[in-house]
Order: structure tokens, then sequence, then C-alpha cells
């Protein structure tokens, strides 16, 4: 999939110059454009910037004097305007909350005249198939309002194409081009979606964040904080295999799914085992294919039912056991991306590195697969491996990665090394990054000793590293030898 207002699709849009009968005429008011400045950071040189770039969305008011638009449309930003529908004067806005995760955005703008005669949308439901939607947005080819409509054709998770979580998505037959990202889906005077990406193939298939997501969304931020979307913690397969049915004992009448491993971290540690079948999830029955029935006659993934709570609270699941069945009930602490080896695209947060000798050292991440190319496919295929395949372990939290060598005297025979992933320093297990900083600053030895998974080793002298590091950083212009997040270690 595609976010629209990033990248050209090859549909095109037919712009409603009146709007449908069932689109209010309040709402072209309350629809913004959005002008955003960003600059990304360099994960090739984690020190620096890659320089300012512009991008423009879509948005509406909603209550509280806030703007709702997608994240991806503010993503890394470092300016941000707002000019409403039909007016020429721009607003400077800030960003109050994002929520990369679920791609959505609260958007404050210091003075209400923005805000003046506008009734705000009010957040819905969830819309059904067959409904008849209007989407509202700034598509890039012109600078006024646009309006198509559309029906809601299916109802699923799909993968976000901006943060790749999985969650529960609205499919519609209305254009949704790049600019606009955050705009408006409305049925019947409510806000049931917000439009955020298309498909890659097909004319006419776009997306939005559904209602359910956004009132998620709205609830989780009232203390002022995004927490985050919850998940188990675990992984899993289907059990529609019916010889893999039985040599777990179920009956023709269950289904379920096997559980195969539970992450670090995890509420579930010793209370889920691996080899249990997940047999219900808060009284809904999970099938073998992995899915709950959320509503008559429509499925999607059982995750759902933990997706729709928040942070610290409980779900229940139905187990059975080597043939027993039992309840167990289990907290959800921590959100979707804490489950991850190879962290998804980040944004807004600087890299983390660690720099040593000239070794420059950085956890493994779908930002440094990109410095490859666009969608990452080029980067070398054992980190591509790691990103698709790694799971975290209790040894093993994320992927550090010698990225590359800043030559001189001092590391001489290693200037041609670059994405090793580093396995022991000075002898001790790297599962993090603080591990290897550790490792380094409190080794009182000789020479340093640094080894990558395949055995290799990498020998510095430390009294040589000691005395010639700051002279390296300078030559190469580098500020600091370590990222922020790592000054306290």
């Amino acid at each position: 999939m595609k976010l629209c207002s990033r990248l050209v699709l090859i549909v095109t849009l037919s712009c409603i110059i009146n709007p449908p009968v069932w689109a209010r005429k309040g709402v072209n008011e309350a629809v913004v454009k959005i002008y955003t400045v960003y600059n990304r950071y360099d994960y090739d040189e984690p020190w620096q910037m890659l320089g300012q770039r512009r991008r423009s969305g879509s948005g509406c008011i909603i209550r509280g004097g806030r703007i709702l638009t997608s994240a991806h449309v503010v993503g890394d930003q470092t300016f941000i305007q707002v000019r409403r529908a039909g007016e020429a004067k721009k607003y400077t806005a800030e960003v109050e909350i994002v929520a990369h995760e679920c791609d959505l955005a609260i958007l404050r703008v210091n003075g209400g005249s923005l805000f003046s005669g506008v009734e705000p949308v009010e957040i819905g439901d969830l819309a059904e198939v067959r409904d008849k939607v209007v989407v509202y947005g700034f598509p890039k080819g012109g600078d006024e309002l646009c309006i198509t409509e559309g029906v809601v054709s299916r109802i699923e998770h799909h993968e976000y194409t901006h943060s790749r979580a999985y969650l529960v998505t609205c499919q519609i037959d209305a254009s949704i081009n790049p600019g606009s990202s955050g705009g408006p889906v409305v049925k019947e005077d409510k806000l049931v979606g917000v439009a955020f990406q298309s498909a890659e193939s097909g004319e006419n298939i776009g997306y939005m964040v559904p209602a359910p997501v956004i009132n998620h969304f709205l609830t989780d931020i009232r203390d002022g904080t995004y927490d985050g979307i919850p998940g188990l913690g675990i992984s899993w397969q289907k059990m529609e295999s019916p010889d893999l049915r039985g040599k777990f004992g179920m009956t023709e009448t269950q289904s379920g799914v096997l559980v195969n491993r539970i992450y670090p971290g995890s509420s579930a540690k010793g209370i889920l085992r691996p080899e249990d079948i997940m047999l219900s999830i808060d009284g809904e029955n999970v099938e073998n294919d992995g899915t709950i029935e959320f509503r008559k006659g429509e499925r999607t993934f059982f995750g759902y039912v933990a997706q729709r709570k928040y942070i610290n609270d409980t779900v229940k699941l139905g187990i059975l056991r080597e043939n027993n069945l039992m309840d167990m009930v289990i907290r959800l602490s921590k959100p979707l991306h804490f489950w991850r080896l190879v962290p998804h695209e980040r944004y807004d947060v600087a890299p983390t590195y660690y720099i040593l000798g000239g070794l420059v050292f950085e956890p493994l991440t779908l930002n440094f697969l990109k410095t490859w190319g666009k969608w990452y496919y080029n980067a070398p295929l054992h980190l591509i491996d790691y990103y698709l395949h790694g799971e975290p372990g209790e040894d093993q939290r994320e992927i550090v990665v010698l990225a590359k060598v800043l030559a001189d005297e001092i590391n001489v025979g290693y200037h041609n090394l670059k994405n090793r992933v580093i396995s022991y320093v000075n002898g001790k297990k790297i599962s993090v990054m603080k591990d290897l900083v550790k490792a380094f600053e409190e080794h009182e030895g000789r020479y340093h000793v640094i080894v990558d998974e395949r055995g290799y080793k990498i020998v510095l002298d430390k009294n040589k590293v000691d005395r010639g590091g700051q002279g390296i950083l300078k030559k190469y212009k580098v500020n600091a030898d370590r990222s922020k997040d790592l000054e306290r270690w």
C-alpha cells in the first residue's frame, strides 16, 4: 500500500463541486489544508540530518480547538501551517500529540481565529459495508477543497504503511490521492474515518483509519500522553491443518491458534506456555484461521479484541493445555511495537549511535535498511532477514550493527568493515546498545575485543583509542561520540 500524501497513484481524482446530499455543508468549513516542512535524520551518518523538505496534507477541526490529521502528514516536522478550506490565511500550528502506530495526530493552533464560526466535526462509529461516505481533502493538482464520494467495500485488518502496524481498516472505492491524507471521511454528519493510504494496484481503492481506532486514540490521549495500542506479546500460528489439531487433542467442535513463543517482557510470561491452544479471547471464539467474528457476518484478526483495550487493561483467554480446558487473565502492559526485534520505521526521534575508535555502531532499524533505497530491498540480505523474521529473546532485544568505520591509523586493517552484527564486546554478550557502551567503558584491559555473529574479531588498543578518539571525531566533523539517549551510559 501507499501513503496517499506522498506517493503518486495512477488513478485520477474526480472532484465533485457540489457535495452529495448526505454530506453536511458545515464539514467544508471544518476541513483544513496542512503545509509541513520536515527534516529527517540520516541513518547512514546518524549524527546529521538529510535536509529540509516539504509536503502537504489534509485535516479537520474536531472538538476542543484541535485538528485531527494523519501522523505521516506531520512526521519529522520542523514547521507547520494550516489553512481552512475557502480561505487564504495560513496559521502556524504545532503537533500536540502524534501516534505513528495508528497514523493519527492532533495539531493545535495558537489563537482562536482559525476556529471562528466553525462547527467541529463529531466522531461517529464503525461504518458498515455498503455505507455511502464522502471524502474531503486537498489532493495534489490544485489548491481548493476536493470532495469525492464512495462506498465502504470491506472492513478487515491491514498493514498500515506508515507504521507497519496490523490494525483494522475500512476499504472504500473513493479516490484517495497524494495530499488527501488526514482528510475526514464522513457519513451522515459524522466522521467515520481518516483517509490515509491507497492500494498499490487497482483503481479507486482507498483506505481510511476507522472510527474505533480514532476514538481509541482520542481516549488514550486524554491524560496528555499516548500510551499505544496493546498486544499480547506472543507468536502464534494458524491451526487449519487437521493433523496439527489432532496432535494437540482438539475435538471437531474446537478451534483456535497455537501459541509458539511468549516474548520477553510480556505479561503472558509465566501464564501462557508454548503449545497452549488459544480457543477464545474475551468470550469470542477464535477460529483456526486466527479470526473472530467482530460483527454479525464479519470477521477479522483475533488480536482486534486486545487492540480495542488500553495499556494495563486485562483480557481473558480460553486455553486448551494438554487436553485440559482453563481460563487465564492477562494484563496488557506493552504496546504493539514493543514486541519487535528490529523496529519498523521511526519518526520524530534521533537515531541511536555510538562511536569508539572510529567504529560506528547503531541498532538495526528499518530506517537504517532504507539507506540502501526507499523500499530497503537492496540492503544486505542478512540484515533484511533479521528485520523480516527476527524475534526478541531473553538475551537478544536488539540487533547491534557495526555500520561503518571512519578510517584512521587507530583502526588500520578494519577500514572496509561494515554492516556487521555484533555479538560480544570484551567478553560481554550484547543484547541492546547500552550493553555495548558499558562493555567498552567499564573495560580495564589493554585491548578492546569486538566479535561479530560469525566469530570475526576486531581488536583495538585501548590506550590508542582513548588518546585518538576525539581526533577522529574532529576529522569527520562529528560533534559527539554518541547520541543523547546514550549519554548517561
